[in-house]
């Protein structure tokens, strides 16, 4: 064991961050061409990656919506279910979560504390790290199942070291150009890089070329794929407010229909009360999230056109006198196209 535990959370916490490369400032220097760091720092811990059954869950809008009602459902059936997703909005621990509870603090420090010397070998990245923190904390709780959310783009993402049971895309937009190219082909392209041989895979709706482009991946791995917009079903109303989430159930139900598919018992019951439970049994945060009654004050974390989009088809439903708008972007973000909405 390397360093000294003397440090407190909040130090183990900045130290942490500052490994975290800020697009801000070193823009696409800080996108890893490939995955051979992450693949060395799985080896350093002896590859939980291989250790956990998943599901994972890439998209450019909906992806954090359709994990949480996949981790609810899957709680509802009575696994134990991990669920990896990113950014947090509060606490670092919120990306890592075992039926809901975070990870404790203790997990974070013991993770730095044993790795850090390591780490200095490796020069990880911030997201390198969480990820495998994830994995081992999955492991160490002997989960039945992760569900692993992407972080940007899925060829080159940390979590691209899996193999799950189901590989699910929700829908691709424009958001990322600079690391995922800038058409809707290029970025469809990287979003696709997920599918694995003979994995099965369930896409969101999409444009038509973002699918035939993903189809044609999926053909080539041989991975059988359905599409919500190709079938026909009625998905349950989750407890997610605002309309947009409603391609997100679709999304998900189908995901855990493709899961039931390979042997995972999921009942029509689980699925209607994982959906009617889904904020008590994640604490999903920021999705159409009333914070305040008066003045009625509602947050949520669309961040790009079609995010911006689904929020705006949602404050046609709300009646107000004054509508006060207060909204902040990193730097890759079209802000002219968002403003101009």
């Amino acid at each position: 064991m390397a360093g000294s535990m003397e440090r407190s959370y909040s130090e183990v916490l900045q130290w942490l961050y500052s490994q975290l490369p800020m697009y801000q400032r070193v823009g696409k220097a800080a996108y890893k061409a490939d995955l051979s760091t992450t693949q060395k720092l799985m080896a350093l811990g002896g590859n939980p990656e291989n250790k956990i059954k998943a599901l994972h869950v890439a998209g450019t809008n909906g992806k954090g919506s359709v994990s949480h009602l996949c981790a609810s459902v899957l709680q509802e059936a009575g696994y134990k279910v991990g669920l990896y997703t990113s950014p947090h909005l509060k606490d670092f621990r919120e990306r890592i979560k075992v039926n809901g509870e975070m990870i404790p603090e203790t997990m974070v420090m013991q993770f730095v504390e044993h790795y850090e010397e390591s780490f200095k070998d490796i020069q990880p990245s911030f997201f390198e790290m969480t990820v495998l923190l994830a994995f081992e904390y999955f492991v160490y709780s002997n989960v039945d199942i992760a569900v692993v959310e992407v972080g940007m783009g899925g060829r080159l993402d940390s979590t691209n070291v899996l193999t799950p049971e189901v590989s699910v895309i929700t829908n691709i937009g424009m958001d990322h150009q600079q690391f995922l190219g800038d058409t809707i082909e290029a970025i469809a392209a990287e979003k696709a890089g997920i599918i694995k041989n003979e994995v099965p895979v369930v896409l969101g709706a999409m444009k038509e070329e973002a699918f035939r482009k993903i189809e044609s991946i999926a053909i080539a791995n041989q991975s059988n794929l359905k599409s919500t917009e190709k079938e026909q079903f009625d998905a349950p109303v989750s407890q997610l407010k605002g309309h947009y989430q409603r391609e997100n159930e679709r999304t998900a139900w189908l995901a855990l229909y493709e899961l039931k598919q390979k042997g995972w018992p999921i009942e029509k019951q689980h699925v209607e009360r994982g959906f009617e439970r889904v904020v008590d049994n994640t604490g999903l945060l920021g999705r159409w999230q009333t914070i305040s009654e008066s003045p009625k004050t509602i947050a949520d974390c669309g961040h790009n056109e079609d995010g911006i989009a689904a929020i705006l088809e949602a404050l046609k439903e709300e009646t107000f006198e004054e509508l006060h708008i207060v909204i902040g972007l990193v730097s890759d973000k079209d802000l002219d196209k968002v403003l101009s909405m």
